[in-house]
């Protein structure tokens, strides 16, 4: 049943490549759409590439933006539990993008 194609993020690719405003909207549209699958909407296959050690970077970080979400969801904007996942979520991002050399495309 499931005929959906799936979801590619090649981090490999992704630090070898120019990354241009197109490439980068791309990316985000992969992490938001596995981020979707996360909370329930639909299932999405996935295949996430790159070393290991990129690749637990990557999931670290998307793992802190679930986290994030779901306390502002929960808590909202001014709650302390909201601003330290936002903190962490920060944190998860930096060392993302010095470990990869790859932009994470939210802010």
């Amino acid at each position: 049943m499931n005929d959906l194609s799936p979801v590619i993020i090649d981090l490999e690719k992704l630090k070898n490549e120019d990354l241009e405003e197109s490439f980068l909207h791309s990316l985000g549209w992969g992490i938001k759409t596995i981020l979707r699958g996360v909370f329930g909407k639909y299932e999405l296959p996935v295949q996430l590439k790159g070393n290991p050690s990129d690749v637990r970077s990557f999931l670290s970080t998307l793992g802190a933006e679930k986290k994030y979400i779901e306390n502002f969801k929960k808590l909202g904007l001014d709650n302390p539990k909201t601003y330290k996942s936002k903190a962490s979520l920060d944190s998860s991002i930096s060392q993302f993008q010095r470990k990869t050399g790859i932009k994470w495309p939210f802010k």
